[in-house]
C-alpha cells in the first residue's frame, strides 16, 4: 500500500507538471522566465509568463514528486512514513475539493489513504513481532 502510495504521488505531481509545461504551454514562456523579466512582478497583476511559471515549475507538482519519491525510498529501508504525511495530504485533497471540485482530488485522497492504511499495517505488524530482547538467549 505504502509503495502504491509513493508511486500514486510520483505520478500526478509529474503529471500535472509535465501537461501544465506542454498541453496548457507552459514551457512557451521559458525564455522570460530565465531572462530576469519575472524578478520585478506583483502578484496581483500577473503577466501570462509569471501565471504560467505557477501553473508548471512553481506549482505543487515538484514537490508532491519529492514526497512521493522520499515514501518509495522509506518503504525500500523498510521504514514506515509517520501518519501526519497521510493527514496532511489527506486535509489538504479535501480542502481541495471544497476550492475546485473538479480537480482529481479523489486520485490524491486515495493515495492518503494508502499511505494511512499501509502505516497502519506495517504498525500492526510490528507491535506483533518478538522483539529482539524477547528472543535473545542469555
Amino acid at each position: 500500500m505504502i509503495k502504491s502510495a509513493g508511486w500514486l504521488l510520483v505520478f500526478l505531481g509529474a503529471a500535472h507538471t509535465l501537461l501544465a509545461l506542454t498541453l496548457e504551454g507552459a514551457a512557451r514562456y521559458a525564455g522570460e522566465w530565465f531572462s530576469g523579466a519575472l524578478w520585478h512582478e506583483d502578484f496581483s497583476d500577473m503577466s501570462p509568463a509569471n501565471s504560467a511559471l505557477w501553473l508548471s515549475l512553481e506549482s505543487f507538482g515538484p514537490p508532491l514528486i519529492v514526497v512521493g519519491l522520499i515514501v518509495l525510498w522509506l518503504d525500500r529501508r523498510g521504514i514506515t512514513p509517520p501518519p501526519f504525511l497521510a493527514w496532511t495530504l489527506g486535509i489538504w485533497c479535501v480542502v481541495d475539493a471544497v476550492i475546485l471540485i473538479l480537480t482529481p482530488w479523489p486520485l490524491f485522497l486515495l493515495a492518503s489513504i494508502l499511505l494511512w492504511a499501509g502505516g497502519r499495517r506495517a504498525a500492526g505488524r510490528a507491535d506483533s513481532a518478538p522483539h529482539a530482547e524477547a528472543t535473545r538467549t542469555p
